[in-house]
């Protein structure tokens, strides 16, 4: 098995792009066209990766949806409408579309609620001139950002019909874009149109519609104020989270986690990572971007074979040493941003010195003591949070990041660990000038001895400033 080097996918200066080869699928999309699939991925560096093909059960051969009245009769028929879960079971081996196979339609409509979340109907299906429209014709003062898939735009539709309305009326909605030379593009296209455009959950981003017209793939999704997480933690001059803050994020990731991981037929999310955990305008964290969830194992499996892909320094080593995907490799992909919420540092980054560009083999060391874990916390923190509680998020870490998936805990366990986490309250700290018999003195001395050689002191007050913010 080919693991590629992560010199590639870190190293921008020396390379922007690099392209492996992709077997094409058995069938063609239904409708398009375009003659021929993908035949090549094409990922931008720093985003996601891949490797030559394993056996894969679970990857269906690219169909185009069919249009949202027809998904509708289709979803009665499989379990979404009048028949019940078991009339579903007795179709799960049948497949759907052009060589669908096991992550058909069939299964994903037998994904039932839990944890408040729900399944919904099939989303709108847009024609490309209504997304022009709506977008101003992709202006690039419109541009949310830009990834692997393609770039996303912002544009605004009516809140009930979801027609095309002028700037700044209506609903601000995402459109997200392949570029046409993007061969990750149609297959995660399919898979965010089969899983979002029928989960709901809170922490799960909404899909309110799609379209598909000769070359171009085009997702909408709802509008997040407060953009993806990554941009708060590593943006140049981003204004710190607050601790509090960093635990609501933490709690709601942890929670659509946990939806998608105990839905009837699990989902694994698969490229769990800030970039993909995006924040209202009141901090409410929502996951994005599943355009890599796999179905997760079924009759009785431990785990679903694929080849791998994903983004280093995220993805769980059993992963990465087998290409043997679990549910429990989420879990690592957790503890990784749990990591980086704490410190305020990149799960990788090449600028830090010899020894500290993989964060989790640099901090392990430091998570299991008090006086330790002091000296990689984030400094845009500025002490404000409860030592009691960063100890308590830092074993949850340890154990989210055990080698051995049977120990890390499930992600609802995660959950309920950082909710107690977020009641520790932090315990009022002496003023100065109370502290006449010298104890003051002595605790920033103190300080100042254990301070990390990644927060550099700054007037010698105490006060830390972030040392690698950049984006």
């Amino acid at each position: 098995m080919l693991l590629l080097d992560p010199f590639f996918c870190l190293s921008r200066n020396q390379r922007n792009q690099f392209i492996i080869s992709y077997p094409r699928p058995a069938g063609r999309p239904q409708h398009s066209s375009n003659p021929e699939t993908i035949s090549k991925i094409s990922i931008r560096m720093g985003n996601c990766w891949g490797t030559t093909p394993v056996t894969n059960h679970n990857s269906p051969t690219p169909t185009k949806p069919s249009t949202p009245e027809t998904t509708r009769n289709h979803s009665k028929e499989n379990g979404l409408g009048s028949r019940s879960s078991s009339q579903c079971k007795a179709k799960e081996d049948d497949k759907f579309g052009m060589g669908m196979e096991k992550k058909g339609k069939d299964e994903i409509a037998m994904i039932s609620a839990a944890a408040s979340g729900q399944i919904i109907l099939a989303p709108k299906l847009f024609t490309l001139a209504e997304l022009k429209s709506a977008t101003r014709n992709f202006k690039p003062n419109t541009v949310l950002g830009e990834g692997g898939f393609g770039r996303v735009f912002k544009g605004w539709v009516d809140e009930k019909t979801y027609a095309p309305a002028k700037v700044g009326t209506g609903m601000a909605v995402a459109v997200k874009k392949s570029s046409p030379e993007s061969s990750q593009g149609l297959e995660e296209w399919q898979s965010e149109v089969e899983f979002l455009g029928k989960l709901s959950h809170p922490n799960l981003v909404k899909l309110l519609g799609y379209c598909w017209e000769d070359e171009h793939f085009l997702l909408v999704y709802e509008y997040m104020q407060k953009g993806s997480l990554e941009k708060h933690l590593f943006r140049k001059g981003a204004e710190p989270l607050a601790w509090d803050i960093r635990l609501k994020i933490a709690i709601g990731a942890a929670q659509g986690l946990a939806f998608l991981h105990t839905s009837d037929k699990s989902v694994i999310y698969r490229d769990f990572k800030t970039s993909n955990i995006l924040l209202d305008g009141a901090y409410n964290a929502k996951l994005s971007d599943f355009g890599l969830a796999k179905l997760g194992p079924l009759n009785g499996d431990s785990h679903v074979t694929t080849r791998i892909m994903g983004t280093y320094g995220y993805a769980a080593p059993e992963y990465l040493a087998t290409g043997h995907l679990y549910v429990k490799s989420d879990v690592y992909g957790f503890g990784v941003v749990l990591l980086e919420l704490l410190t305020g540092l990149k799960a990788l980054d090449t600028n830090r010195p010899s020894g500290q560009h993989n964060l989790v083999e640099y901090a392990r060391p430091f998570l299991l003591e008090r006086r330790k874990l002091k000296k990689i916390m984030d400094p845009g923190l500025e002490e404000r949070y409860p030592l009691k509680a960063a100890m308590q998020a830092a074993e949850l870490i340890l154990r989210c990041l055990e080698s051995d998936l049977r120990i890390r805990p499930s992600m609802e366990e995660v959950s309920g660990i950082l909710i107690k986490i977020k009641d520790v309250k932090e315990k009022p700290k002496k003023s100065k000038s109370s502290c006449s018999d010298g104890s003051y003195a002595r605790r920033q001395e103190e300080r100042s001895r254990h301070q990390s050689p990644l927060q550099p002191r700054h007037g010698g007050t105490g006060y830390k400033v972030r040392a690698f913010s950049s984006a």
